[in-house]
């Protein structure tokens, strides 16, 4: 039996794991099946073919891990790095924070460069680190792309024009976590080296697969990296690429057969319109929470992000106990605030396989529960401004048309 289970459906506005399309829930109702049979090559052939569009490359090499998130970091770093590499690496929320914790724990030599908590990526600091680099010690620079614990995006374009411009050969690499498959990301365009994704954000798909995109030029640094790797070693996936049999360990059968049907989906509706999509959620959201008077913890607009909205509370409420009224009373999951942000922000979550009347349910919830905790919200304004805003961005669907 489910833990305390509530009547109706569960809504799920954490900013990941999202809800999971029943396409892709029928996809993995399946038994297990040998992963050396002919039909399990097929489909990752096909999988590694069609993941390379959500990165945007054609020149990259996809590695597909049964991991998560952090695993694929790991993957990243340790494929392309040596102990005591410098690496250049932003802190700018929990998740960026906790990547820098892994990056020192595997023995590089992290220059980290700090920012409040609701800015992004200093890159004045990043231009001066290039500048005065004429030996070339760093060795990669490590951003988050979309930082979910303040719902901050950075300008991953940007970070390239100045190692362009200051002639630099670091690597860029690029947690793209909670933005592949919702938000702009152009992995050739940007000259990302390494980027990586994981199946439980956008692709809206249970926890388990990390997915990593390797370039040429990343690549080309694994055949000097020193650092230890056995499981996420990328070279035992070449040989077995080579082999046509793909993998080197027993994969996730299921999950699988849930990415080809997630992919299926996203290129049904179209990649940029799964975009603009994550684009209206996450401008309908910033407009309810001006209705409320509240404020958004991302500190600029150029920062904004489209997957998820991180709201401050007044100091005399805990937002710990937003999230913990949603899930009590109204089957609603909202994201905590998280280390320095924790009691003073919740998070709402408008990322994967979501549309507009979903998101509407949402913002009418946490109306009644920041009513419920004492904040004088007006009942309906929220919904109206982000109603009155989506009421003229929707499109028809296309198939219905």
């Amino acid at each position: 039996m489910d833990y305390m289970n509530g009547p109706g459906r569960h809504h799920l506005f954490v900013p990941g794991p999202v809800n999971i399309p029943e396409q892709v829930i029928r996809a993995m109702n399946r038994n297990n099946e040998d992963y050396r049979s002919p039909a399990i090559p097929a489909l990752t052939k096909t999988l590694l073919e069609d993941v390379k569009k959500i990165f945007k490359t054609t020149s990259g090499t996809p590695f597909m891990f049964p991991t998560t998130g952090t695993g694929a970091w790991e993957s990243a770093l340790t494929n392309t790095l040596s102990p005591g590499d410098r690496i250049v690496s932003f802190l700018i929320g929990q998740f960026s924070l906790l990547w820098i914790d892994q990056q020192k724990r595997l023995k590089f030599n992290v220059d980290v460069v700090e920012s409040d908590w609701g800015q992004g990526a200093n890159l004045q600091v990043l231009a001066s680190k290039l500048s005065q680099d004429q030996n070339h010690s760093i060795k990669a620079i490590c951003i988050v792309h979309n930082e979910t614990a303040t719902g901050v995006t950075n300008d991953i374009s940007a970070v390239r024009t100045l190692l362009d411009h200051y002639k630099h050969p670091a690597l860029l690499l690029v947690d793209g976590v909670s933005s592949i498959c919702a938000l702009d990301f152009r992995m050739d365009e940007w000259g990302v080296d390494v980027a990586l994704t994981g199946s439980q954000k956008a692709l809206s798909l249970p926890t388990g697969l990390g997915i990593v995109c390797a370039s040429p030029k990343a690549l080309e640094a694994t055949k000097t990296s020193k650092s230890l790797k056995v499981f996420f070693d990328w070279n035992d996936y070449l040989k077995f690429y080579k082999l046509g049999s793909y993998w080197p360990y027993t994969p996730s059968i299921q999950l699988l057969y849930g990415l080809r049907a997630a992919l299926d989906l996203i290129f049904e509706e179209g990649l940029e319109n799964v975009i603009a999509r994550h684009a209206r959620l996450g401008k309908a959201t910033r407009l309810a929470v001006e209705a409320w008077g509240l404020k958004n913890c991302t500190q600029k607009e150029e920062w904004i992000s489209n997957t998820v909205t991180a709201v401050m509370v007044p100091a005399n409420i805990d937002s710990t106990e937003i999230v913990k009224r949603a899930w009590k009373r109204y089957n609603l999951s909202l994201g905590l605030g998280l280390n320095k942000v924790a009691g003073k922000v919740f998070r709402i979550g408008h990322l994967g396989h979501l549309n507009e009347l979903q998101l509407l349910g949402c913002l009418a919830g946490v109306e009644m529960i920041l009513k419920d905790v004492g904040y004088p919200v007006v009942l309906g304004s929220g919904v109206a401004a982000a109603s009155t805003y989506l009421q003229h961005q929707i499109p028809l669907i296309p198939s219905r048309i």
